[in-house]
């Protein structure tokens, strides 16, 4: 039977954690590494709804995209959601794992899936790693050709099976050039500007990043972070169910997007 070591090597590997942002939290943060797995369930964030899944489920190990706990503690109690979340997996023996901006930015991670299933060609890092060459923040990439904002909307929707999203720019716009950045990408805008993009492509950005965009004369698209991201822990799960077989993996399916269109 694995151990939850034998699954934190397989992911520091597979989302090497010198790629992750230095204000992050990555890597085994509750748990074990002696543990044994039998059951994994990977999410994009730990909720009071994930966490009943994981426990009804017998779930040994989590793997979220989001870390829990992100920010450092002084205390861990149950005045706060965190504190209290963290008590729950203690208790029910769930191990807790997070590659976040690692993922993000490995070879075949977040930002890459989203840059080729939406249909670019050429992806590379937008700002490469100075500690692993080759990878790093970000993707750019090009379009097919005649692409526009409106032409980029409709492969957004259907890659990510989502019906509603937010644009920045004339829907006519010509796109050549687009950047990619998962989850809260807005920070991402000068690094594209700089690159020659025409386009952003992020899950959101501030209203201030949207003016800037506009007023450089770029487009941006948001598809809403849960949705730049939630399809990438489905397939973690279904890579980490062919990696370890005798394991039972499944990607949460009660975690939602807390935000809805009314």
């Amino acid at each position: 039977m694995p151990t939850v070591e034998d699954f934190r090597r397989y992911l520091e590997a597979f989302a090497p954690l010198p790629l992750a942002e230095t204000w992050d939290n990555v890597g085994l943060l509750v748990g074990s590494d002696q543990q044994q797995v039998e059951r994994v369930m990977t999410c994009l964030t730990i909720t009071p709804e994930s966490l009943d899944e994981a426990r009804n489920r017998q779930a040994n190990l989590i793997v979220t995209h989001h870390p829990l706990p992100f920010r450092p503690l002084q205390k861990i109690t149950t005045d706060s959601t965190t504190g209290t979340l963290i008590l729950r997996a203690v208790r029910d023996g769930i191990s807790i794992f997070s590659p976040h901006t690692a993922f993000d930015s490995a070879g075949q991670g977040i930002n890459q899936q989203l840059a080729v299933g939406i249909g670019l060609t050429k992806v590379r890092p937008l700002s490469e790693s100075t500690v692993l060459p080759g990878l790093g923040t970000g993707r750019i990439g090009t379009t097919a050709p005649n692409s526009t904002v409106s032409s980029l909307v409709q492969e957004i929707k259907k890659f990510l099976a989502i019906d509603q999203l937010q644009a920045v720019g004339q829907p006519s716009m010509a796109i050549q050039t687009v950047a990619v950045g998962c989850g809260s990408g807005g920070s991402l805008l000068e690094s594209a500007r700089r690159a020659g993009c025409e386009l952003l492509v992020t899950g959101e950005a501030s209203f201030h990043t949207c003016l800037e965009a506009k007023a450089n004369g770029m487009a941006m698209i948001l598809t809403g972070h849960f949705a730049s991201e939630r399809f990438a822990v489905v397939k973690l799960a279904e890579l980490l169910a062919a990696q370890f077989s005798q394991t039972v993996v499944w990607a949460s399916r009660d975690e939602a997007d807390p935000l809805r269109y009314v």
